[in-house]
């Protein structure tokens, strides 16, 4: 199963401008989001 974060338009757009302000709220986001955080791990266990 795919995650949403692989296409999210938030994150492109934060890691395109990432002096933006929108980046910063992406940022913060990132540190509660429990589908970022699955999608983390899910790229770390690919990866091994």
């Amino acid at each position: 199963m795919e995650s949403k974060c692989a296409e999210c338009a938030m994150r492109k757009k934060a890691e395109a401008n990432p002096k933006a302000f929108m980046s910063r709220i992406w940022k913060w986001h990132t540190t509660w989001c429990p589908g970022w955080k699955a999608y983390q791990k899910s790229l770390k266990e690919q990866s091994t």
